[in-house]
């Protein structure tokens, strides 16, 4: 059985709700090894490196 609100809520008050659905920009660092932006904790896609080592093959 679903949930069956008592009285209507406004328009104001479901949208004060919804104002901080937000979306944020993405965290970028610098690729060690060749500079490139990418994400913390992840492959790199230009070089294929983590933690200055190389773990897949880039294809150039």
């Amino acid at each position: 059985m679903s949930i069956c609100p008592k009285n209507k809520s406004s328009k104001g008050r479901r949208d004060k709700r919804r104002a901080n659905w937000k979306m944020s920009a993405p965290t970028l660092v610098k690729c060690s090894k060749c500079g490139a932006l990418t994400v913390p904790h992840r492959v790199c896609k230009a070089c294929g490196s983590y933690n200055l080592k190389e773990v897949i093959k880039v294809e150039d």
